[in-house]
């Protein structure tokens, strides 16, 4: 063969190589899914199992929906499980890096909290995946032949590269683009790697040259306001996993309201049915799990979430009973409490704290005119809470950076069994509030219980616009402090309504220790340079009354059919305040003010600039603006909380 003929040789096998490859980036993805590929391929041993054999997707159906996601046909790129301990999230993950391994090659990164955990978790899980997997030990070469490509932080493969590190290294993080990405135990990552910056960020930023790119992001969560995975799971679907009662198939989630168990007797733990009380054992989940599905409270958002409590563990792993000890043990220690709640129930720990000392909040008070939006504040809403002959309702001004200003807080006296009351608060949506910027402001969501007075709150809510007024019901167990509303269909005497009025649970113990938790914050030192802390409350010249109505409960352990829960108990009578703070915070998760960008905040802002006033309005002018309130005798003090 001529050295012609050999350089026409060899272009001709590249060409072939890059031609196989062109190929196989432009074909289409494979239907199979990931849960079917691991019911075919997937072996697991004693080295990486407690259960050695086959994997069976029938043992854990919960995982069928959260893997399938993940395959290439589902259009999701992002896929975020939050979830107690031993519920299989982390083989889920794993079951997903050996499908695409083996059926959707292409450049992968696995991160673990730390690199010497990404070393652990490469010995103890991922070597097992690959060497007890034929599909997988075909394609990936043995770690000790020369040059083989595997190393206890790399896995070479046809078609891509399975590369492991850790949240702590930013080298590490940034070190090639990928298309496939999990994140385990997010919760666990540092706040800013290397002074590089947040570590989910910088490996995201590795899949954004794919089109077809897929993360997957896990994790038991930790602390609540500073929890990653609950932020991840917020800004998703929310699915929650629904299964029937045994005894009458009505369709539930399992929660810590309905778990009960005799005090000392653990092995007496069992749920009872929301609809028939039926008793619900721990050998009772075979009949269940399989039949549950996830049920979403936030459907149309393009990130899948889920999320999952230890409750839902398989028959042979976490029981009940287990669940029960691990809980009495708790009662006593607030750090095993923390991680009761963190790796059974699955949920962020709230510190619990103190109450907030009301008389240091009246101390702080500014001197910004009440009903008037200062410098900072951009969106209004409001929160009504509805009593036999008032109805009181806080006017709360949002910023950015989650930070808050009370403009105002109105009562509003009459039967509220009657409509006359509610027109009242209709004109208050109507009221233009004055603004540092300018231009008026209107309050853009209400949120009104409807714990009181029921039918009449659910004809008010149905005659105003459900884009500015909703109606909300508290309740005490959930992922997320705003549910998926439901619509009430039905009317006095069983009758059906038309349309019916559409109905937000809140949890509201989320709310208030999110709340507290920001009342505590320090008023900044400006001599130092500081800031507005991220969550700071602002509240004008209101009286003393108010805040001790906003402090006016706090979070207690009680006894209830043998089950010991954390429930929020009052310290005073009234405490209406509180409440009406509650739902304006209802309101503002309403409109997902929490997401919004810089940009949105700054188009905002333009809006109120857009009559310029050469000065602030004066606090003479904001009180003309304001509509007179009557006062209600029965309070020992101005109903508006303003001081004589």
């Amino acid at each position: 063969m001529t050295p012609q003929e050999s350089i026409g040789a060899s272009m001709a096998q590249v060409s072939a190589v890059v031609r196989e490859a062109a190929a196989r980036a432009l074909a289409p993805d494979p239907s199979m899914t990931v849960s079917e590929w691991a019911d075919k391929n997937r072996v697991l041993t004693s080295r990486s199992s407690p259960e050695p054999g086959p994997w069976r997707t029938s043992r854990t159906p919960y995982l069928k929906e959260v893997m399938n996601a993940l395959s290439p046909s589902n259009r999701a790129e992002m896929v975020v499980l939050m979830s107690g301990s031993q519920v299989g999230k982390t083989e889920c993950g794993n079951n997903w890096l050996g499908y695409s391994i083996d059926m959707a090659p292409g450049p992968m990164m696995a991160v673990q909290p730390s690199v010497e955990m990404a070393k652990r978790n490469s010995k103890q899980r991922i070597a097992p995946l690959i060497e007890d997997c034929p599909a997988l030990r075909a394609k990936v070469r043995d770690s000790r032949s020369r040059d083989s490509g595997n190393t206890v932080l790399a896995k070479e493969f046809p078609g891509g590269i399975l590369v492991m590190t850790g949240a702590n290294s930013a080298k590490g993080l940034r070190s090639t683009p990928v298309r496939y990405l999990f994140l385990d135990e997010v919760d666990g990552f540092k706040e800013d790697v290397e002074e590089e910056g947040e570590p989910c960020d910088l490996a995201i930023a590795r899949t954004t040259n794919f089109a077809r790119r897929k993360i997957f992001i896990t994790s038991t969560p930790v602390l609540q306001g500073r929890s990653r995975i609950e932020k991840f799971f917020q800004s998703g679907t929310q699915e929650h996993f629904y299964v029937p009662c045994p005894h009458c198939e009505f369709m539930q989630e399992l929660k810590p309201d309905n778990f009960v168990y005799a005090k000392g007797n653990p092995e007496s733990a069992h749920f009872v049915c929301e609809a028939c009380d039926g008793v619900i054992v721990n050998h009772q989940k075979n009949w269940m799990l399989p039949r549950g599905q996830w049920r979403a409270h936030n459907p149309g958002a393009k990130v899948r979430s889920f999320y999952l409590p230890s409750y839902y563990s398989p028959v042979g792993w976490l029981s009940w009973a287990k669940i029960a000890e691990k809980h009495e043990a708790s009662e006593e220690d607030s750090t095993k409490r923390q991680v009761f709640w963190n790796t059974i129930l699955g949920l962020p720990w709230a510190d619990q704290g103190e109450v907030p000392d009301d008389a240091r909040l009246y101390e702080r008070r500014e001197e910004y005119p009440i009903g008037m939006l200062p410098e900072g504040a951009l969106v209004l809403t409001a929160g009504a809470d509805v009593q036999a002959r008032r109805i009181e309702i806080e006017v709360v001004a949002h910023g950015r950076n989650d930070e808050t200003w009370s403009i105002d807080y109105r009562v509003f006296e009459g039967d509220t069994n009657q409509p006359d009351i509610y027109k009242q608060v209709a004109r208050l949506m109507d009221a233009d509030f004055p603004t540092f910027y300018g231009a008026p402001a209107r309050i853009s969501k209400l949120a009104i219980d409807t714990g009181y007075n029921t039918l009449a709150v659910y004809d008010f809510v149905r005659d105003m616009s459900a884009q500015r007024v909703m109606g909300v019901k508290g309740q005490q167990h959930s992922a997320s402090f705003l549910g998926v509303p439901t619509i009430v269909e039905v009317g006095p005497m069983g009758r059906r309504v038309k349309h019916g009025a559409r109905v937000w649970p809140i949890n509201v113990s989320i709310a208030k220790e999110q709340l507290y938790r920001r009342l505590r914050l320090a008023v900044p030192d400006y001599s130092r340079g500081e800031k507005w802390p991220a969550g700071f409350c602002h509240f004008p010249q209101y009286s003393k009354e108010y805040f001790e109505q906003l402090c006016g409960e706090q979070l207690v352990t009680r006894i209830e059919r043998g089950y010991r829960r954390f429930a929020w108990e009052k310290r005073r009578d009234r405490n209406e305040a509180l409440d009406c703070r509650v739902y304006a915070m209802a309101a503002a998760a309403s409109l997902r003010l929490e997401t919004w960008p810089a940009e949105k905040w700054d188009e905002t802002q333009n809006l109120l600039t857009r009559i310029r006033a050469v000065e602030p309005p004066s606090a003479t002018k904001a009180e003309v603006v304001r509509q007179p309130v009557p006062q209600f005798k029965a309070f020992p003090m101005k109903t508006d909380f303003t001081e004589d």
